[in-house]
């Protein structure tokens, strides 16, 4: 399915990418793996692995939203606009949020993603 629009859900060990379009929506769990080891800077290594994994899957989707905890959006932040410049840019909006069900994820990037298809003149979603 070739989609515009996407919001994606992440905390530090999972993620959830939806893309839809006005009709259709494909949901994506991604998981952290850990490398257990006691080395120093597994952690980030780890960090780094699971979001370069979450960069991977918006790849060609125009328009994302993030929603997540705090901590997690800006560490994820900081990985996209030091590591993943394109996927920074694809990034629309951010909004902190705790947990929500599919249906409110899809509600609020439909609410921010429109802003911006308004502000581009695109086609609304619907």
């Amino acid at each position: 399915m070739l989609v515009h629009h996407a919001v994606l859900f992440i905390d530090h060990q999972h993620a959830k990418v939806l893309r839809f379009d006005a009709g259709h929506v494909q949901a994506q769990r991604l998981e952290a793996h850990s490398h257990h080891t006691r080395q120093h800077g597994s952690e980030v290594r780890t960090g780094h692995e699971f979001f370069g994994e979450v960069c991977d899957a918006l790849k060609g989707i125009a328009e994302v939203l993030v929603a997540g905890g705090h901590q997690a959006q800006s560490d994820f932040r900081h990985y996209v606009e030091k590591h993943r410049p394109t996927v920074a840019r694809q990034i629309k909006a951010w909004e902190t949020v705790d947990h929500p069900s599919e249906g409110q994820l899809l509600a609020l990037a439909k609410q921010h993603l429109l802003k911006v298809d308004k502000l581009a003149g695109d086609a609304p979603i619907r």
